[in-house]
């Protein structure tokens, strides 16, 4: 089975800049959440993947479901970059929606300067130590 979002219940019901991340979790809004975030645009949820290895299509669907809504995903890969894996990379050109990957702590960056600017993204980070 693979992992995906928890979206039954949010965290945050809207999407905030990223605080902190580190130590296996993530502060955002005044509160903090240990494991990995996805970030849409109806909020912050919890994450299941704890690796890149166990990202696929089926995680990644809260994402795609929304993607006439998005201008792309923001996927953080945990401490160093690692590339996207073939599937998930098909399934968003499929989609029609921009992917781009890095390490953790710069898809945090970027999603902070691309929030701060209003832009329509999403963020699938991946929780580092």
């Amino acid at each position: 089975m693979s992992p995906r979002a928890d979206l039954s219940r949010a965290h945050l019901p809207r999407q905030v800049p990223i605080e902190a991340y580190g130590n296996g979790g993530f502060r955002f809004g005044g509160m903090s959440h240990r494991g990995s975030i996805l970030s849409l645009p109806s909020g912050i949820w919890g994450w299941a993947p704890s690796s890149i290895d166990v990202v696929d299509r089926v995680a990644l669907k809260p994402v795609l479901d929304l993607a006439s809504d998005l201008s792309f995903l923001i996927l953080g890969t945990g401490p160093v970059l690692t590339p996207a894996p073939r599937d998930v990379r098909a399934a968003f050109q499929e989609a029609g929606l921009g992917l781009e990957v890095m390490d953790t702590g710069a898809a945090a960056r970027t999603y902070n300067i691309l929030l701060a600017e209003g832009r329509p993204i999403a963020a699938a980070l991946i929780a580092v130590e």
